[in-house]
């Protein structure tokens, strides 16, 4: 059965008021029971899983039984901030101003507490993104040198992701790969991230030694954890 890949669809979560706008990402599953519906806090719409051989109908059906329930949650979601002129981006957890500038070359870059962009209009979302990804390696792998000297470890590599659900990552051929969306949150979070990966070249594994490692090279384990998962998705609604 062909399904869309997205579509607006209006759901009423009231029948005191008119229906509203609800964006709907249709996935179908060979591996699914039932129907399903959970919701994308990054990029702000409602995901609808099929199993093979049910119908679009079925999942419209189940989209309006808890209509209430998806247009509460996604009323809650956090704005989305597109990088532009005017507006302004976190860096280290500080807000900074976005200023284009096309009479000028270089990119992006940092001026007066403000991100300056240079070039033409079309092109500032894209120059914002390569500045702010420039700028996460830069600081991550400053971050991870005390770490590494600290716990006595070295990574194979360090490289950058935009991964969805996990902020960093270590893999059994010792690479670090860390979500270059760390750049927006305040530094002791990206810090602690870092600690965290850094402490997996040693103990690859969350045992007590494991912990004992992270607590040893970061005072700021629960509050970044806490941190990230207040503001995590916000992030992610970023640019």
């Amino acid at each position: 059965m062909e399904l869309p890949d997205s579509e607006i669809i209006p759901l009423q979560r009231d029948p005191l008021l008119p229906p509203e706008p609800c964006p709907v990402r249709w996935r179908r599953s060979a591996r699914a029971r039932r129907v399903s519906l959970r919701i994308d806090p990054t990029r702000g719409d409602v995901v609808v899983t099929l199993p093979n051989r049910v119908g679009r109908k079925q999942g419209v059906a189940l989209l309006t039984e808890h209509a209430g329930w998806v247009m509460q949650k996604l009323g809650g979601l956090a704005p989305e901030r597109p990088f532009e002129a005017g507006g302004s981006v976190p860096i280290g957890g500080v807000e900074h101003p976005i200023r284009h500038d096309p009479t000028r070359r270089g990119g992006a870059f940092l001026e007066d507490g403000a991100l300056v962009v240079t070039g033409e209009a079309p092109f500032i979302a894209r120059r914002v993104r390569d500045f702010l990804r420039a700028e996460a390696l830069r600081r991550i792998i400053l971050a991870a040198r005390p770490h590494c000297e600290g716990l006595g470890v070295a990574p194979r590599a360090i490289r950058l992701k935009d991964t969805k659900s996990r902020w960093g990552s270590c893999a059994p051929d010792r690479t670090l790969a860390f979500s270059w969306r760390l750049i927006l949150a305040p530094d002791w979070v990206l810090d602690y991230v870092v600690a965290h990966e850094v402490a997996h070249l040693r103990e690859m594994n969350h045992s007590d030694r494991f912990w004992a490692l992270v607590e040893q090279r970061s005072a700021h384990r629960h509050a970044a954890t806490e941190w990230l998962r207040r503001h995590g998705a916000a992030l992610q609604r970023m640019g």
